[in-house]
């Protein structure tokens, strides 16, 4: 874990397995948390995360370095590198409750990104922190470890045999979102919420029904609590999409993610995707 204070940073470890890239999370909304944000480290937001990691059988202990007596690691989904209530790069009026740093192990080839799991670990903790309700989820996808060569026929998009899990909500649920696509200095983003629509409209998902879409521009997405070295920033291309999520919920937006991360690996993006989800205002 970083110092409190100090910008996040991808903290593989050198001699660890291969994997595909960092992931960032951050989460919006309120309360902000109020458990673990005393001085027993123990409860704190990266204890928390790596906690619930192990608990659900997410966390890869070989990329984390494994247990300092030599015994081998577990595998898993990812290795949690750092995790906070706060940062210091966030915009003090964006309302960031919580944000989480995770190195992902390396895809197979029928698998997708493990996007999904790693946002439900997300809100897992800070709702057991004390927030109740979410205005947004912004996660940085890492693009250049998903290899579309090794991916099978069957499997062009992982995670669409997972959309049964969203179908059959009632109509009460679905809400109406943005979607922010950015592709920091790469000017693909347009190029890639094309293909993301695209795919979405090839697939039987009930997860998200696209609605009005703008080539170019910015939407309602906060900036990114973190340096723009540490992708590929500042955030200056995107795409911006509006719809419905069949639930707002940490899982329909990493399901979507999974979508977005593959369609930008099939237009040959090569870099780290910035991917926004946030919830509209409802007007009376």
């Amino acid at each position: 874990m970083t110092e409190y204070g100090d910008p996040a940073r991808p903290g593989a470890m050198p001699a660890s397995p291969r994997t595909a890239g960092t992931m960032f999370a951050a989460l919006y909304g309120g309360p902000a948390p109020q458990e673990g944000r005393g001085p027993d480290p123990e409860h704190d937001a990266y204890a928390l995360f790596h906690q619930r990691s192990l608990a659900m059988g997410w966390h890869d202990d070989r990329s984390a370095g494994g247990d300092p007596g030599g015994t081998p690691g577990a595998p898993g989904l990812w290795a949690v590198n750092d995790a906070g209530w706060d940062h210091p790069l966030a915009d003090p009026g964006a309302g960031l409750v919580s944000w989480f740093q995770a190195e992902a192990g390396a895809v197979a080839g029928d698998r997708p990104l493990p996007v999904q799991p790693f946002l439900r670990c997300a809100w897992d903790v800070t709702a057991r922190a004390g927030t109740t309700s979410l205005t947004a989820v912004q996660v940085l996808v890492p693009v250049q470890g998903i290899d579309t060569a090794a991916r099978p026929p069957y499997a062009i998009v992982p995670s669409a045999p997972t959309a049964g899990w969203f179908a059959g909500r009632s109509r009460r649920a679905r809400t109406p979102v943005e979607v922010e696509i950015n592709s920091g200095r790469d000017p693909s983003a347009p190029a890639v919420a094309q293909e993301f629509t695209d795919r979405l409209g090839r697939l039987d998902q009930e997860v998200f029904a696209p609605g009005a879409r703008e080539g170019n521009g910015k939407g309602a997405a906060p900036a990114p609590p973190f340096d723009d070295s540490f992708w590929n920033g500042p955030p200056l291309h995107g795409a911006v999409l509006r719809g419905e999520l069949a639930e707002w919920s940490c899982e329909a937006v990493g399901w979507l993610a999974e979508v977005a991360a593959e369609s930008a690996a099939g237009t040959g993006l090569r870099s780290p995707l910035l991917f926004t989800v946030t919830r509209a205002v409802q007007r009376k």
